[in-house]
């Protein structure tokens, strides 16, 4: 049995649909139904009794939620625990930021912060979405800034910035270059870079294709840089989204709205942290970059 299975169960149990479940845990409907049903083979039990399309939970799936739903919370709470015996966080803040975001605030926010409270030591990862919730859920970093793909939690404090326009910055080389906006259909037939550890690649261009209507053929970056790098050598376009004062692209790149349904195509952007683990740096942090950003 995996530990996998078993969060993919409780989340299917918890939000009472295959599919928002599937949203939550990153991972496509199809793809958690396989797990389920891996899970209840390797059982030899049903755990859901399925019927058309609704479903219900079995006597045994209600035992299995209950004492799931228990050890996944208390395997949570050791990790976090875990990781704050084996740092001093008493005098420390630990940021956490989308690699993919290339907006000057974040900068300024932290020179900002180091002014007024120079007592305090600040470390700064970066990663993709699902591995800052991961660094955040076990207490690896203290907030993180990321995009919102998950309904919020009352566990977390989600501090929203602003919502966002998503804009592609594409060669001049490329035909679309010279259009004032373009649809995100017109797209597929251009290569997507997504910024992204190897680890992640699969879940990054899942959210893309499954939630945001992304196509096409997709690379990757391991890094901003080298994912400007491969759209100045007209490889594809790589999607941006505004979040404060973007770098001019430069002479050899354009970067236009994406657009849907005659719409730009927009994302929320969050600065996240536990709330059980709050306190007066964290929410100073978070109001200075927010004042920075509107």
């Amino acid at each position: 049995m995996l530990f996998r299975q078993m969060k993919y169960f409780a989340a299917v149990a918890d939000c009472k649909s295959f599919t928002e479940a599937a949203e939550q845990c990153y991972i496509s409907q199809s793809a958690i139904s396989q797990q389920i049903r891996a899970l209840e083979k390797e059982l030899g039990v049903e755990l859901i009794h399925r019927e058309n399309r609704k479903f219900t939970l079995t006597p045994a799936g209600e035992y299995f939620y209950s004492q799931c739903r228990g050890i996944l919370d208390e395997a949570e709470a050791v990790c976090r625990e875990t990781v704050r015996i084996g740092q001093d966080n008493e005098s420390g803040l630990r940021i956490g930021y989308l690699l993919s975001y290339s907006g000057q605030e974040l900068r300024q926010a932290v020179g900002t912060f180091s002014q007024r409270y120079p007592e305090v030591s600040i470390s700064i990862v970066s990663g993709t979405h699902e591995e800052l919730y991961d660094l955040l859920r076990f207490g690896g970093v203290d907030l993180i800034l990321s995009d919102q793909r998950r309904a919020f939690s009352s566990s977390y404090a989600n501090f929203q910035l602003l919502p966002c326009g998503c804009s592609a910055e594409l060669s001049v080389r490329n035909p679309l270059s010279g259009e004032e906006s373009v649809e995100l259909d017109s797209l597929k037939r251009t290569p997507c870079i997504f910024i992204s550890s190897k680890e992640q690649q699969r879940k990054e261009q899942e959210y893309y294709q499954n939630t945001l209507g992304f196509g096409g053929k997709f690379l990757f970056a391991e890094s901003l840089e080298e994912g400007r790098l491969m759209v100045a050598g007209n490889r594809g376009f790589l999607p941006v989204e505004s979040v404060g004062t973007l770098p001019y692209p430069g002479e050899t790149v354009r970067r236009i709205p994406i657009v849907q349904n005659g719409q730009q195509l927009m994302k929320n952007y969050c600065v996240f942290w536990v709330k059980k683990q709050t306190n007066y740096y964290i929410e100073e942090f978070a109001e200075i970059l927010r004042g920075l950003l509107i």
